[in-house]
């Protein structure tokens, strides 16, 4: 007997209807003697529109309980999925994430999975249930509730599976799996049978939907494997993997994220240690920061600018201009009006030429670039939000239409 742990996204639980032919994907795979392990997201909008409730009442609440508002949605979706099963017969039972025992560090809203319990899931699966997790939360050390970020279901999901060493671990979804762009974007976008997780990882980390960047992080680390499929439609999916079976002659596929803010400090006192300050103090206060640029110095200043996410922009702000003495810098400039667009690829380490297409794409668009940022396998470029759609339809193109 296997174990298959499978993750449910918002849009596949919607409905009664969508939560009916969950059921019936977990009842089949229950039913060929798999034990299952089910992790639900929320129904639908459900998260954005407790965000919306908790702005009527406070628009700025604490982090705290915006985690202990946030963390019903996934609660009512295990309930609902399970009476669904019930009512066909199965047995299960649905479990919150403080009940199953999942340990999170304490930072709310981006808490990170330390430790799972084995206990209870251990004797409710002896039992032959079915047991149904609340996705996207757990409880730090002292026992208040946390959550994991937007899509952190896909890490909850990726997270048991390692904990209870899965055959298999399933994110279904509402596309039937990785393509090499947004399909919405572009129509011709092609469908992935596999890709590593390597590609996936920084698919998922420069803005493309479909996993949670923690989540493949998890899956690398502890090799599990990985499929990303569609509920709405029996067929094939994509399985993300440390290697696959052809050789990589071109890029994986094309993300972008909108989501993001630059930050300029602009003279900046040109001397040893500048950077560490800047970035040591975003980090102290959970900050993350994406692309960095420093310019060349000028006599006795510089100037640094860097990307950070768009929830973070005001709090980043605050903090620098709080701290302009210390870290002496003549002033700031802010943009949130900035996308980025990257391409990703094992084949950008063996094939030369790779980033002067992508660049050729967009000054054939007439495309400007703003910032440029390159790992072994990504190029990704700043640029005006209003050009994000456009650069992506460009360089998919270059890439893809040639072949």
């Amino acid at each position: 007997m296997s174990l298959i742990v499978q993750k449910f996204g918002g849009s596949s639980v919607r409905d009664a209807q969508r939560i009916r032919n969950v059921a019936g994907i977990i009842a089949e795979t229950y039913l060929e003697g798999n034990d299952v392990l089910v992790v639900l997201s929320a129904q639908g909008d459900t998260t954005d529109d407790l965000i919306a409730k908790a702005e009527e009442i406070n628009s700025h609440p604490s982090k705290r309980e915006m985690d202990m508002l946030l963390s019903t949605g996934e609660q009512i979706s295990v309930a609902l999925c399970a009476m669904a099963l019930e009512s066909m017969g199965l047995p299960c039972v649905s479990l919150t994430a403080w009940q199953v025992g999942i340990q999170t560090t304490a930072v709310h809203g981006d808490a990170r999975i330390k430790r799972i319990d084995s206990e209870r899931v251990q004797a409710e699966l002896d039992q032959h249930r079915i047991v149904l997790i609340t996705g996207f939360q757990g409880m730090d050390r002292a026992g208040d509730v946390t959550t994991l970020g937007r899509g952190g279901s896909d890490t909850s999901a990726v997270a048991l599976a390692a904990a209870f060493r899965a055959k298999l671990c399933q994110i279904y979804t509402d596309v039937d799996g990785v393509y090499t762009a947004d399909p919405r974007i572009v129509p011709n976008a092609r469908h992935l049978d596999e890709i590593t997780y390597d590609e996936m990882l920084e698919l998922a980390s420069q803005g493309a939907g479909v996993l949670h960047n923690r989540s493949v992080e998890l899956a690398k680390k502890f090799r599990v494997d990985l499929e990303v499929l569609s509920s709405l439609e029996r067929k094939p999916g994509t399985k993300v993997k440390e290697v696959t079976k052809v050789e990589k002659t071109t890029i994986a596929g094309v993300a972008k994220d909108t989501s993001i803010a630059r930050i300029a400090l602009i003279g900046l006192r040109h001397n040893p240690g500048v950077a560490f300050q800047v970035f040591d103090l975003l980090s102290k206060h959970n900050i993350n920061v994406d692309l960095i640029l420093q310019s060349i110095g000028r006599e006795d200043s510089k100037d640094i600018s860097f990307t950070v996410h768009e929830k973070d922009l005001e709090d980043a702000r605050a903090i620098l201009t709080e701290n302009q003495e210390v870290l002496c810098f003549d002033h700031i400039e802010v943009d949130g009006n900035i996308g980025k667009v990257s391409i990703v690829g094992a084949g950008l380490m063996t094939n030369c030429g790779m980033a002067a297409r992508m660049f050729e794409a967009l000054y054939e668009a007439g495309i400007n670039i703003q910032m440029i940022n390159t790992s072994e396998i990504r190029v990704s470029v700043l640029l005006d939000e209003g050009d994000v759609d456009r650069a992506v339809r460009a360089i998919h193109a270059k890439f893809f239409d040639e072949i």
